[in-house]
Protein backbone atom coordinates (compact mmCIF):
# COMPACT_ATOMS: atom_id res chain seq x y z
CA UNK A 1 0.00 0.00 0.00
CA UNK A 2 1.45 3.22 -0.85
CA UNK A 3 -0.15 6.53 0.39
CA UNK A 4 1.43 9.90 0.14
CA UNK A 5 1.71 13.24 1.28
CA UNK A 6 2.74 15.60 -1.85
CA UNK A 7 4.02 19.00 -0.64
CA UNK A 8 6.05 21.93 -2.41
CA UNK A 9 8.02 22.49 0.18
CA UNK A 10 10.39 20.13 1.74
CA UNK A 11 9.49 19.69 5.71
CA UNK A 12 6.35 21.52 4.88
CA UNK A 13 4.56 18.49 6.34
CA UNK A 14 5.55 16.45 10.13
CA UNK A 15 3.45 13.85 12.02
CA UNK A 16 1.95 11.69 9.61
CA UNK A 17 -0.32 9.10 10.88
CA UNK A 18 -2.70 6.57 8.95
CA UNK A 19 -6.14 6.66 9.96
CA UNK A 20 -7.92 3.93 8.59
CA UNK A 21 -8.98 3.04 5.33
CA UNK A 22 -11.01 5.75 3.20
CA UNK A 23 -14.08 3.97 2.20
CA UNK A 24 -13.62 0.87 0.65
CA UNK A 25 -10.66 1.71 -1.05
CA UNK A 26 -7.14 0.42 -1.04
CA UNK A 27 -6.56 3.93 0.10
CA UNK A 28 -5.78 5.34 3.67
CA UNK A 29 -6.69 7.87 5.32
CA UNK A 30 -3.21 9.99 5.92
CA UNK A 31 -3.60 12.58 8.93
CA UNK A 32 -0.81 15.32 9.42
CA UNK A 33 0.52 18.39 10.50
CA UNK A 34 1.38 21.22 8.36
CA UNK A 35 4.35 22.94 9.79
CA UNK A 36 3.91 26.51 9.05
CA UNK A 37 7.86 27.11 10.06
CA UNK A 38 9.03 25.63 6.60
CA UNK A 39 6.90 28.77 4.77
CA UNK A 40 8.65 32.05 3.61
CA UNK A 41 7.52 35.13 5.61
CA UNK A 42 5.57 36.13 3.08
CA UNK A 43 3.93 33.57 1.03
CA UNK A 44 0.58 32.75 1.49
CA UNK A 45 -0.35 29.13 2.34
CA UNK A 46 -4.21 28.11 2.35
CA UNK A 47 -4.81 24.92 4.21
CA UNK A 48 -8.62 24.06 5.25
CA UNK A 49 -9.40 22.99 8.91
CA UNK A 50 -9.81 19.60 9.33
CA UNK A 51 -9.74 19.88 12.96
CA UNK A 52 -13.25 19.32 13.55
CA UNK A 53 -13.48 16.71 10.91
CA UNK A 54 -16.07 14.16 11.40
CA UNK A 55 -13.74 11.39 9.87
CA UNK A 56 -16.44 8.82 10.01
CA UNK A 57 -19.06 10.46 8.51
CA UNK A 58 -16.55 11.25 5.62
CA UNK A 59 -15.29 7.93 5.70
CA UNK A 60 -19.25 6.94 4.89
CA UNK A 61 -19.95 9.76 2.00
CA UNK A 62 -16.52 8.07 -0.09
CA UNK A 63 -17.70 4.60 0.95
CA UNK A 64 -20.83 5.27 -1.08
CA UNK A 65 -19.26 6.33 -4.68
CA UNK A 66 -18.26 3.47 -6.59
CA UNK A 67 -14.95 4.04 -6.95
CA UNK A 68 -14.14 0.81 -9.24
CA UNK A 69 -17.18 2.26 -12.20
CA UNK A 70 -15.96 5.75 -11.54
CA UNK A 71 -12.25 5.06 -12.34
CA UNK A 72 -12.35 2.63 -14.89
CA UNK A 73 -9.92 2.85 -17.70
CA UNK A 74 -8.48 6.18 -16.12
CA UNK A 75 -4.96 7.31 -15.99
CA UNK A 76 -4.01 8.99 -12.76
CA UNK A 77 -4.54 12.48 -13.96
CA UNK A 78 -8.18 11.91 -14.78
CA UNK A 79 -8.68 9.45 -11.51
CA UNK A 80 -7.40 12.57 -9.50
CA UNK A 81 -10.09 15.07 -11.25
CA UNK A 82 -12.48 12.42 -10.29
CA UNK A 83 -11.72 12.11 -6.84
CA UNK A 84 -10.85 16.14 -6.24
CA UNK A 85 -14.87 16.45 -7.98
CA UNK A 86 -16.04 14.51 -4.67
CA UNK A 87 -14.23 16.14 -2.44
CA UNK A 88 -16.65 19.36 -1.72
CA UNK A 89 -19.23 17.37 -1.68
CA UNK A 90 -17.79 15.50 0.93
CA UNK A 91 -16.89 18.80 3.11
CA UNK A 92 -20.36 20.34 3.07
Amino acid sequence: MLDLVLTNKEGLAGNVKLKGSLGCSGHEMVEFKILRAARRAHSKLTTLDFSRTDFGLFRDLFGRVPWDKALEGRGAQDSWLVFKDHLPQAQE
